[in-house]
């Protein structure tokens, strides 16, 4: 039976951005304190939280100071180090959520794909590369384009870089610098993402959102996505099939290509062919974290994908994810040509629309393209649909303005 006191338990991050801000928010009514570590002074989560450590995300002063406070760690982003993480876990008896075993697979994307090809989690054809001539082979095994991949380190679509031909191998393998994988290029239908929260003794979906990228981020998520009732379900069996191989609790955004065809097989490590997909549903990538296609459930669902996060990691029963109303999600994009201070102008149309919900970071500089902010859209009447919903955030979006 869980109990809570005052002072509540302690929850470390590692990572004080934007993630870090919302789960800050999301603790703060169960009585949860926040300490983040992140190297920026004053970082986004800093005025939510307890309290911060001005340390890197590797450092092991830093993460053993922040795990001698907290009751659990966790983290919002990928560059934590997973060793450091664990071993300072083991020494201070301070349980890491999710397990640090599961960052170590997440952050080599190539034996994330091969771990969960083994399990049988439909993949797009893939293989190591070292070469510019294992690129090129590729291409004739694939078919143009291919996707290739920095192995590590690549976040929000740096590192993943189309090759249109064999002539263009070269210089994308420059590009990525680094070991790298290809991809079989997925002619989808649309990219659509599940929320997966492993708790305790149980397991919850959010509803599924349907994504739109440029330029390799996130602009916008629909919920609910506009797939048949047979691909949504075939959605979440995935993300189910996906948490059996992650170890330890919290949210995992897992990203999912639509596709109508019949793709390949894939490479494994042991050689054996993982279940074909169906035609309907292939694995992209996981976030072990909160997830940028689930900011949307702060407004759209009983319970946010942060509190669930919260929930989660201290083993606390989790939340309702049922879907309040179909709701649209739009990034606020650093819209400027170099960094600047960060001042958003304009704002008034989101305040005035009903069902809109402005969320800023508080990061003090914008850049090209950096995340500052996003807007949730939510049906206030029955009668509006996410084709509505979709037009209106865009509306809103194209509305304000970055100070040039």
């Amino acid at each position: 039976m869980t109990t809570l006191e005052t002072p509540g338990p302690t929850l470390g991050v590692v990572g004080g951005g934007q993630l870090g801000r919302m789960l800050a928010e999301a603790a703060g009514p169960l009585g949860v304190e926040v300490v983040v570590l992140d190297p920026t002074p004053d970082c986004p989560a800093a005025p939510l939280a307890h309290d911060q450590i001005v340390a890197d995300f590797d450092d092991e002063d830093g993460i053993r100071e922040l795990a001698e406070r907290a009751d659990v760690l966790t983290f919002e982003i990928e560059l934590a180090d997973q060793d450091v993480m664990g071993r300072i876990g083991e020494e201070t008896g301070t349980p890491v959520h999710p397990k640090p075993s599961t960052l170590e697979t997440i952050h080599d994307k190539l034996v994330q794909k091969r771990e969960l090809a083994e399990a049988g989690v439909p993949v797009p054809p893939f293989r190591e590369v070292e070469d510019a001539d294992d690129v090129r082979e590729a291409i004739d095994d694939y078919g143009a384009p291919v996707m290739l991949k920095a192995r590590t380190g690549g976040y929000d679509g740096r590192g993943n870089v189309p090759v249109e031909s064999k002539a263009d191998a070269e210089d994308a393998l420059e590009s990525v610098a680094g070991p790298a994988m290809v991809e079989s290029f997925v002619d989808f239908e649309r990219e659509v993402s599940v929320i997966a929260v492993k708790g305790e003794d149980e397991v919850a979906t959010f509803p599924l959102g349907e994504n739109v990228h440029e330029d390799e981020i996130l602009r916008e998520t629909i919920v609910p996505a506009r797939s048949s009732e047979a691909v949504t379900e075939r959605a979440y069996d995935v993300a189910r099939d996906v948490l059996e191989v992650m170890d330890g609790r919290g949210v995992y955004g897992i990203e999912l290509f639509e596709t109508s065809e019949t793709r390949g097989t894939s490479e494994t490590s042991s050689g054996q062919s993982p279940r074909e997909s169906g035609g309907e549903i292939l694995l992209n990538e996981i976030a072990p974290r909160p997830h940028n296609s689930g900011h949307w459930t702060i407004e759209g669902t009983q319970t946010s994908q942060f509190e669930q996060h919260v929930r989660a990691v201290l083993g606390w029963p989790l939340g309702s994810t049922a879907l309040r109303s179909p709701t649209v999600m739009t990034n606020l994009l650093g819209d400027v040509e170099e960094q600047r201070p960060a001042q958003l102008e304009d704002i008034d149309e989101i305040l005035e629309t009903p069902g809109a919900s402005l969320h800023w970071y508080g990061k003090r500089q914008a850049r090209p393209l950096r995340k500052m902010g996003h807007v949730t859209l939510s049906a206030h009447d029955e009668g509006t649909s996410v084709d509505d919903l979709l037009e209106t955030a865009r509306d809103l979006e194209a509305a304000v303005t970055f100070r040039s």
